[in-house]
């Protein structure tokens, strides 16, 4: 899951079987340690003339956009808007139903080699995740459009999940404004609440009892995998996950509250 899968880190999906149920070792509320996480992003710019950009946060995901400000249409439902404010800064903002879900605002360094996002999603209860990303160019030439790989992110705020039973034989993973309830029989099952994106499922199965495989998709397209491990005294989950077409996998490690 890239930064921008962490824009939608606002989620993240887990959870059991049937003989486990209220007494799993995973269920509780998980606090993210920034200090022992590590988050690797990638993004692509392109130009493509008049003002036009081709824009690719994730995997194969390509967004074309006009760097007019206007919210225009984007990937999954959401709408995407870019402005220019100078050749050195760009405002980027993601919307869902006319809702902000994202900003960015993105600086070049003097030499065009250094990119900085300060990076704020909105959750749909008004509560906030920042992230600073520093990237490096590794492909393009100074200006915008090229290819950008983070080398260090801070988290600035709280990022807390909760993972409780769901029926006799599953588990719920619960953020704000998004809830995956799954039994671990490998189908896939919807996602529900304010923040849930339209077509999204997540289907897992457990590997062994401190050891879970989650996929997630939308739209039958495929976001992410994640393998989650807990410590073998339940207090640390330790989430590695692998998105599509990249090379590094994000890894989150939360602590029991």
């Amino acid at each position: 899951m890239s930064k921008r899968t962490f824009e939608l880190l606002l989620t993240v999906f887990l959870l059991t079987s049937t003989l486990w149920a209220a007494d799993d070792p995973f269920t509780g509320k998980w606090k993210l340690n920034p200090s022992r996480s590590k988050l690797t992003d990638q993004m692509k710019v392109e130009a493509l003339g008049a003002n036009r950009y081709a824009l690719n946060f994730s995997g194969d995901n390509v967004e074309t956009v006009v760097a007019d400000g206007t919210d225009q249409p984007g990937l999954f439902g959401t709408t995407l808007s870019v402005t220019i404010d100078s050749p050195n800064s760009w405002k980027v903002v993601r919307k869902t139903d006319g809702r902000i879900i994202i900003i960015g605002i993105w600086k070049l360094s003097e030499d065009g080699n250094t990119l900085t996002d300060n990076f704020t999603g909105y959750r749909a209860n008004g509560s906030t995740v920042n992230l600073h990303y520093i990237y490096k160019r590794t492909a393009g030439t100074p200006g915008f459009p090229g290819t950008w790989e983070s080398t260090t992110e801070q988290v600035d705020s709280t990022y807390e999940i909760q993972i409780q039973p769901y029926q006799q034989d599953g588990l719920s993973f619960i953020n704000p404004g998004d809830i995956k309830s799954i039994k671990f029989d490998g189908k896939e099952y919807p996602s529900s609440g304010s923040s849930a994106v339209p077509g999204s499922t997540t289907s897992g199965q457990r590997i062994n009892d401190q050891t879970l495989k989650v996929t997630e998709k939308i739209k039958d397209k495929l976001m992410d995998t994640q393998q989650i491990e807990l410590s073998p005294d339940h207090n640390t989950l330790t989430m590695t996950i692998y998105d599509p077409g990249r090379s590094k996998p994000n890894i989150l490690v939360f602590e029991r509250e």
